[in-house]
């Protein structure tokens, strides 16, 4: 029963579809969950750092629920998202509502859909692969698909890295830098494989190309379907979803570093190279990707079983409010620049 817990995830899209329906000042619906409701609960309700036995992880490892939360997502997220191009489409809307339905769906969008679609990227099967890549569309970011699983976890603490923020280096400055080198890393990604097996970048094997595809194809539907403003609108909710991403990725590694050995090499990735966060409901909404540092230690562990170490730094609010703090650069540094000196990673 205790881990029916994480059927609260559900309330992000509970709370998206809410807004659709009742409009007004409630169409932000999701937004006020997530960055008005949870930051506030999470000051007060308290923080585990229980982990579990082994056998309870190998239990937890073969336990089918788990999966199924996370493949319920893609029928889920698509059909919110053709309730809300429907709405915008047949029914009108005030200028209010329409920038309400923006930022509830792309926070949808780049919750519910690309976190786990980031967790099923990891994932070995094929079919887990392709629900991964089908909640990474609605955000146009499939290239994270490449670039996250062989580009992050490879150079995740350097200077190589665009998704790991450096120290005083403002959110703003991320974003740009992030979403660039990010994207044109995955095209380079892509491009050293196809080259290294023998084949031209203008191949079907390329899935950089492909993913631009189907992201063409996936708006091309959306205005055949609901019309021009609709793509609009389409792609105003995609930049909301990933830079929510890319904020979750700026609190994850700030300032933290790998140290630069004398054979040239960087050090093994450790928990004490990504922030940690125990706040309970944080780890609920997003599966656990708050226990961030075991998530880095060892990619393939599934959500269930990531552990925390003692050893980790640990973020002093949790993610929902350090995402807050982290849109006020001059808060954000004080509150996290003496940290990452206190800990001697930087």
């Amino acid at each position: 029963m205790r881990d029916s817990k994480y059927l609260l995830a559900y309330l992000g899209p509970i709370s998206a579809v809410a807004g659709l329906y009742f409009g007004g000042v409630w169409s932000f619906g999701f937004v006020y969950l997530a960055f008005g409701i949870l930051p506030l609960l999470e000051l007060f309700l308290p923080q585990s750092t229980a982990n579990f036995s082994d056998e309870q992880e190998d239990e937890r490892t073969h336990t089918r629920y788990f999966d199924f939360l996370l493949y319920a997502h893609v029928p889920i997220l698509y059909g919110i998202l053709f309730y809300a191009f429907y709405k915008l489409a047949y029914t009108p809307l005030t200028p209010l509502e329409i920038v309400g339905l923006i930022f509830n769906i792309g926070v949808l969008v780049g919750s519910f859909g690309i976190n786990v679609g980031h967790e099923l990227g990891h994932r070995s099967t094929r079919y887990e692969q392709f629900f991964a890549k089908a909640l990474l569309l609605p955000a146009l970011y499939q290239h994270f698909f490449i670039e996250h699983n062989l580009g992050h976890h490879k150079n995740v603490g350097t200077d190589a890295d665009p998704a790991s923020a450096r120290l005083n280096e403002n959110l703003y400055a991320f974003w740009w830098r992030s979403v660039k080198d990010s994207y044109l890393g995955a095209y380079h990604i892509e491009k050293e494989q196809l080259q290294r097996n023998g084949f031209s970048i203008w191949n079907i094997r390329n899935m950089f190309l492909r993913f631009q595809l189907y992201q063409v194809l996936y708006l091309g539907i959306i205005g055949l379907v609901f019309g021009a403003a609709a793509v609009l609108v389409a792609i105003l909710i995609a930049i909301i979803g990933f830079l929510l991403l890319e904020t979750v990725n700026y609190i994850e590694h700030y300032g933290l570093r790998r140290q630069l050995l004398s054979n040239g090499r960087y050090e093994q990735v450790l928990p004490k190279h990504s922030w940690n966060s125990d706040h309970a409901l944080g780890r609920i909404f997003l599966y656990e990707l708050t226990r961030h540092s075991d998530h880095h230690f060892k990619a393939n562990r599934k959500f269930q079983l990531l552990r925390h170490f003692d050893d980790s730094p640990q973020l002093p609010y949790g993610y929902p409010m350090s995402l807050l703090m982290a849109m006020v650069p001059p808060i954000w540094f004080r509150l996290m620049n003496n940290r990452v000196e206190t800990n001697n990673i930087y």
